[in-house]
């Protein structure tokens, strides 16, 4: 089993920044791709960005050049870095774990409130 908890969340006024963090239990981390999704109230969840366990990253065109991820595989953890964060960066974010052991396995943490305030 693994869980995922997210922690650094918040409220920013708009041209600010957060960093998120998420910190993976079990041993899986270093070969798990780690990625953070958002959900805005009525929207569907949409990835943000994403990095696999060779440290390729991708993320989402509507953050590119303001948002970073990266990882630390010593610390189990994957962070977001927000920056310049506008108002529609509003969301609730998640973190996930995708790895492959004979079968996918897909894991979500809860969730942690990000409002960005014009």
């Amino acid at each position: 089993q693994v869980q995922l908890v997210e922690s650094g969340g918040g409220l920013v006024q708009a041209g600010g920044s957060l960093r998120l963090s998420c910190a993976a239990s079990g041993s899986i981390f270093s070969i798990a791709t780690m990625g953070w999704y958002r959900q805005a109230p009525g929207k569907q969840r949409e990835l943000v960005a994403r990095i696999t366990n060779n440290g390729n990253t991708n993320c989402a065109d509507s953050v590119k050049g303001r948002f970073t991820i990266s990882r630390d595989n010593a610390k189990n953890t994957v962070y977001l870095q927000m920056n310049s964060l506008k108002p529609e960066d509003t969301a609730v974010y998640y973190c996930n774990a995708i790895f492959w052991v004979a079968v996918r396995y897909d894991y979500w943490g809860q969730g942690t409130q990000v409002t960005v305030s014009s």
